[in-house]
C-alpha cells in the first residue's frame, strides 16, 4: 500500500517522524489526498478496520502539531477518514500516553491493521524508539487486524487493563 504523508510543518524537523519516512522513500509527501485513500483522522467518527485497508490504495498521515491538530482535521480533505483504535505511544515524547501517536506509528498501525506487517515494520525500523511501539501494542495490533466490528473495542481494552476513553 502507498504510504503519503501531508505535511504541514509544524514540528520540529529533527523529530518529525514524517519528515524523515519521506527522506528514507518510506512514505511519499502530498500536497492533497484523493479519493481511494485512507486518512487517518483522530476525529473521525468511524473506526479504522481491517476491511478498510482492503478497499484503499492508500493511507495518508496528516503531519502536524497535536496542540493545531483540531484546526488541521477540520479542513475538508477527499478519502476515508478513519481515526485509529486506542493505542500507546512508543515515541519518547508522548511515551504510553494514549492516542497520542507519532505520523510514523500511526501510519504503521494503519498498516498493521490492514494486515501488512511487513510494510509496517519497515517503517517502525526506521527509528531508534520503534520496537517500542510495537512492543507496547503488539498485542492489541494482533487483535485490532482481526476485529470485524467496532463495538469489538471496548472489551478488547478491557483484556489488557487500558481504560475506555
Amino acid at each position: 500500500m502507498e504510504v503519503r504523508v501531508l505535511m504541514r510543518g509544524q514540528d520540529d524537523p529533527k523529530k518529525c517522524t514524517a519528515a524523515r519516512m519521506v527522506r528514507l522513500g518510506l512514505a511519499r509527501s502530498v500536497r492533497r489526498t484523493g479519493g481511494r485513500t485512507l486518512v487517518l483522522d483522530p476525529f473521525a467518527p468511524r473506526v479504522m478496520l481491517p476491511a478498510d485497508g482492503r478497499g484503499a490504495r492508500s493511507v495518508t498521515g496528516i503531519d502536524c502539531s497535536w496542540r493545531l491538530a483540531g484546526e488541521e482535521f477540520a479542513a475538508a480533505l477527499p478519502g476515508a477518514h478513519r481515526r485509529l483504535p486506542p493505542l500507546l505511544a512508543g515515541n519518547p515524547v508522548n511515551y504510553s500516553k494514549i492516542g497520542m501517536l507519532s505520523t510514523a506509528e500511526a501510519l504503521a498501525a494503519a498498516l498493521f491493521i490492514a494486515g501488512l506487517d511487513r510494510q509496517a515494520q519497515s517503517l517502525l525500523g526506521a527509528l531508534r524508539w520503534g520496537h517500542t511501539f510495537y512492543e507496547l501494542n503488539r498485542g492489541l495490533l494482533d487483535d485490532y487486524s482481526r476485529m470485524g466490528d467496532e463495538s469489538e473495542i471496548p472489551e478488547l481494552l478491557a483484556e489488557y487493563g487500558i481504560a475506555a476513553r
